[in-house]
């Protein structure tokens, strides 16, 4: 079967690879969507931690399930998606309900090859069900699934002003999940495109380019001076992440979904002065995912205005340098397969 590895940063290649063969307590999916996300787009340009190459990339998937062992509530045939956190069941996390931040977790398509593929095995546990969505709508459950994790692990109450810094895929899915938990949100990139899109599609209540406007005064102004109560990180832009705990406030909780190599720096005193919180959110949940599909099934999200690029599957490697430029106007990139 054709799988497309990304052999090296920078560089694609299509290649033949031995199609799955049934294991116990697995199953063989036929993938029919493929999201592209920030993690893919990292690869390509080798910034991604817990990376190696060569590697098939691809996470964010929509599949029909072509046969499965241990799986009895599912339906040869039928659409699912999946958990592609694939976790060890053992260590202290899994044990404490966390299975997210696994010791020993292998991410489908970071750690272990992925959904480029036209056929992929999975553990069965990682199964979810399609719950009517279609293929576009599924493939787009997990990375709104990290948004909602985000926003959970922030313990976001209702009419708190929520910063979210990065108007990226995950970005907008936090601001969507930040908005369904009542909270006042303000979005921080410097495209004005991309807050242009949260206003009209989103409806998002503040906006700001830190480009091209004071940040600072502007969430003062929009705070009435006491500034963001809960500041979520999407970009995972070093600069981005060590700048942002001035825009906290006292008391408030720092939220890192965003993720990258380098060390974090900040003051210490600015931080202890605040009684801040500080936490990162990896991954996301079964709770998170089934909080997503319920939430596109009410019309409380609609995934597929995020998404703006469509290729086949076979022209792949002809355009995804142009979807790491965000010039392009790319929010998201949707893989069709034949």
């Amino acid at each position: 079967m054709e799988a497309l590895i990304c052999t090296k940063p920078g560089t694609f290649e299509y290649n033949n690879i031995a199609a799955p063969v049934l294991q116990a307590r697995h199953a063989i999916l036929q993938i029919k969507r493929i999201g592209i996300c920030g993690t893919d787009l990292h690869a390509y340009r080798g910034t991604q931690p817990y990376f190696t190459y060569p590697r098939i990339l691809g996470h964010e998937l929509a599949a029909d399930l072509i046969e499965a062992d241990g799986a009895d509530s599912f339906i040869p045939g039928e659409a699912v998606t999946i958990i592609p956190y694939f976790n060890c069941g053992k260590c202290i996390a899994c044990r404490n309900g966390k299975p997210n931040c696994c010791t020993g977790i292998k991410v489908c398509g970071v750690h272990i090859d992925g959904g480029m593929v036209d056929r992929l095995l999975v553990p069965t546990y990682a199964l979810v069900k399609s719950n009517g969505l279609n293929y576009d709508e599924l493939a787009l459950v997990e990375p709104l699934a990290i948004g909602a994790h985000g926003v959970s692990r922030a313990n976001i109450q209702k009419d708190e002003f929520v910063l979210v810094i990065g108007a990226g895929p995950i970005g907008l899915g936090t601001m969507e999940f930040a908005r369904i938990a009542g909270a006042k949100v303000i979005a921080l990139d410097i495209n004005d495109s991309r807050l242009q899109f949260c206003k009209d599609r989103l409806k998002v209540d503040y906006t700001i380019n830190a480009l091209t406007e004071n940040v600072l005064e502007k969430l003062k102004e929009i705070t009435s001076n006491d500034m963001p109560t809960v500041v979520i990180d999407a970009t995972g832009n070093q600069q981005a992440i060590n700048n942002a705990l001035q825009y906290l406030a006292h008391g408030g909780r720092f939220v890192l979904i965003g993720l990258q190599k380098e060390a974090i720096s900040f003051s210490h005193p600015e931080f202890h002065k605040r009684e801040s919180t500080l936490m990162s959110s990896r991954n996301a949940t079964r709770e998170d995912f089934e909080q997503v599909i319920d939430s596109m099934k009410k019309g409380l999200v609609t995934p597929t205005t995020y998404i703006t690029h469509r290729v086949n599957f076979s022209g792949v490697k002809d355009v995804f340098e142009s979807w790491v430029n965000t010039s392009t106007g790319v929010i998201k990139a949707m893989v069709e397969m034949d």
